[in-house]
C-alpha cells in the first residue's frame, strides 16, 4: 500500500541510498550498533516519512541527509519529502521563525492565509503523505497535519527555541500543533503550557561520516584550505578564531566581530589572531543575503577579519577550518540547538558558546569550552584571550570536547530515540519512552475515555490516573 501511495507525491522526493551502519562502529562502539539493529528489527519495511521545506542549507536538511540513509541501513523504509513554496511563502515562514524566537516584527493576515496556508494546502490537496510514523519538521509544513491527506502517527519536530514565542503566532499555530499525535523538542524549556499532546526531548546530532566531520589533521586541513587561504591572503601560521553559521540576526555575528576587535587590542603582538566567519544561504531563508551585507559592513575592510559565504567544497572547508581554529565562537542570542557547536567540538576545538537553548546542553562550562552571555562582549573577548594564550587549558578542553560529542551527539544516538518512538506508537513497546517530557495529556485522556488508546494502557500508573479522572467526572 505504501509503495503505491508514495508514487502519487507531487512534491520533491529526496531519494537517498542506505548506508552500511557498521561503518559507525569505530565512533560509537559495536554494542551501540548491535542494540540499534535489535531495536530496528520489528520495524523492517515499516515506513518512517519526514517532511520539511528544503533539501539543502540549514541544520534540518543536513540531518535528514544522514538520518534517512542510516535508518534505511537498519532496514527501516525511511522517506524524505520536501514541500514546494514561493518566495512569498519562505518570506512569511521566516517571519514565523523570528516571531517564534521572540523577535517582534509585523505579519499580515494576507501573508498568513495566502502565502502560508494556501501554499501548504496546494502541497497536499492532491497528494498523500503516508507512513507508519510521519515527522513534520518546523512551522513551514505544520499546517498540513489538518489537510486530511497525512496518514499515520504524525509527530511535529520543532527545531526552534520557542521559549519566548510571540503569542500571536503561537496561538495561530497552536491548533495545528495540538492536532499532532506528539511533538519533539530539543529542550524542555521550549515547551509551552498550552500543548495538549505528548512531548519528547531529542537532541539533534552530527554525522561523523560527513566530510565536514572527518577529524582533520593539521596537514589535511591546510591541504583543503590552501587555495582559499591564498585567495584571501590568510596566513595559516597565525592563530585563527572561527564563527560558522547561517547569516542570521540570531547568530549574533556582530557580537563576535566586536569581541574579536577587543581581543586584538588586549593581546601581545606575537599572537596576531585572525577571525574567519563562514555562512551559507538556505533556500528557505530569504533574509540571508541581506544579513551577509550587514556583516560585511561590520567588518568594514578589517584585514584581520574575513567573512565568506557559499564557499566551494563547503563541508570540507568548514571541517578543516574548525580543526585549525584555536577556538570556535558561537554566541547566538536564540538557538534551538546549534549543530555547529558539536561539529567544532568533534574536531577537538573548544567552544565559546552563549547560555541559550541547546548550546548549554553541548558546552560544559570550563571543561569543553566556556558559556557566556551573548551580549557580554568583554567576557567573550576574555575567554578568547584565555584560549589563545593558555595551551594546557586548550588541550584539556579539546580532549573533553571530543568525548562529549562521542557520548551524546553522534547520529546513532539520534536515530535510536526516533526508532524507540516508532516502536512506542506502533505498540511494539509498552513502556513510555524515558525521554518523554510532559505528563499525561488532554489528548491521551480523551483517547482513553473513548477507547482510542495511543499509549500503553497496560501501565498501572496511567490506568490509575485515568480511573481517578473518570471517577471525578462521574461525580460531577
Amino acid at each position: 500500500m505504501f509503495d503505491d501511495l508514495s508514487k502519487k507525491f507531487a512534491n520533491q522526493y529526496v531519494n537517498l541510498a542506505a548506508v552500511e551502519v557498521d561503518r559507525y562502529i569505530p565512533f560509537v562502539g559495536e554494542r551501540t550498533i548491535s542494540a540499534l539493529k535489535w531495536i530496528a528489527e520489528p520495524l523492517h519495511e515499516k515506513v518512517w516519512a519526514n517532511v520539511n521545506s528544503t533539501c539543502v542549507g540549514g541544520g534540518v536538511a543536513e540531518m535528514l541527509q544522514s538520518i534517512v540513509p542510516f535508518a534505511k541501513g537498519l532496514g527501516v523504509d525511511c522517506r524524505w519529502f520536501v514541500i514546494e513554496g514561493t518566495s512569498d511563502f519562505f518570506t512569511v515562514t521566516k517571519k514565523f521563525h523570528n516571531l517564534l524566537q521572540g523577535v517582534e516584527q509585523s505579519i499580515s493576515l494576507d501573508e498568513i492565509f495566502h502565502a502560508y496556508l494556501e501554499t501548504v494546502s496546494q502541497n497536499v490537496e492532491t497528494t498523500k503523505v503516508v507512513g507508519n510514523m510521519v515527522t513534520i519538521h518546523d512551522p513551514q509544513p505544520a499546517a498540513a497535519v489538518m489537510s486530511g491527506n497525512i496518514y499515520g502517527h504524525v509527530l511535529w519536530r520543532c527545531h526552534i527555541d520557542t521559549s519566548q514565542a510571540n503569542l500571536r503566532i503561537w496561538r495561530f499555530l497552536l491548533p495545528y500543533i495540538n492536532h499532532f499525535d506528539g511533538a519533539i523538542f530539543t529542550c524542555p524549556e521550549f515547551i509551552r503550557s498550552e500543548l495538549q499532546i505528548p512531548t519528547y526531548e531529542i537532541n539533534p546530532c552530527i554525522d561523523p561520516l560527513r566530510a565536514k566531520n572527518h577529524r582533520y589533521s593539521r596537514a589535511e586541513a591546510l591541504g583543503v584550505l590552501g587555495d582559499l587561504f591564498h585567495q584571501h591572503n590568510v596566513d595559516p601560521d597565525r592563530p585563527i578564531f572561527t564563527a560558522i553559521s547561517r547569516y542570521d540576526v540570531h547568530k549574533n555575528q556582530q557580537g563576535v566581530i566586536e569581541a574579536f576587535k577587543r581581543l586584538r587590542d588586549r593581546v601581545v603582538p606575537r599572537h596576531k589572531p585572525l577571525l574567519i566567519l563562514v555562512g551559507n544561504y538556505a533556500t528557505d531563508d530569504p533574509e540571508g543575503s541581506e544579513m551577509y551585507e550587514q556583516v560585511r559592513g561590520w567588518v568594514d575592510g578589517d584585514p584581520d577579519i574575513h567573512a565568506w559565504v557559499n564557499v566551494p567544497n563547503n563541508d570540507q572547508v568548514v571541517g578543516a577550518l574548525m580543526a585549525l581554529a584555536r577556538a570556535f565562537v558561537h554566541v547566538a542570542t536564540r538557538e534551538g540547538f546549534g549543530l555547529v557547536v558539536s561539529e567544532a567540538m568533534w574536531q577537538g576545538t573548544p567552544v565559546i558558546g552563549s547560555n541559550v537553548g541547546g548550546i548549554r546542553k553541548q558546552v560544559v562550562n570550563g571543561q569543553t569550552g566556556y558559556i557566556v552571555h551573548p551580549t557580554d562582549v568583554d567576557r567573550i573577548a576574555l575567554r578568547m584571550k584565555s584560549l589563545l594564550e593558555n595551551d594546557a587549558e586548550r588541550e584539556a578542553m579539546s580532549a573533553a570536547a571530543v568525548e562529549q560529542v562521542r557520548q551524546h551527539f553522534l547520529l546513532p544516538h539520534l536515530v535510536r530515540k526516533h526508532l524507540l518512538l516508532m516502536r512506542y506508537y506502533l505498540e511494539i513497546d509498552n513502556r513510555v519512552p524515558d525521554f518523554r517530557i510532559n505528563d499525561l495529556t488532554f489528548s491521551e485522556i480523551k483517547a482513553a475515555l473513548y477507547g482510542r488508546t495511543m499509549w500503553p494502557i497496560s501501565s498501572d500508573q496511567l490506568k490509575r490516573r485515568i480511573e481517578t479522572i473518570w471517577n471525578g467526572l462521574r461525580r460531577r
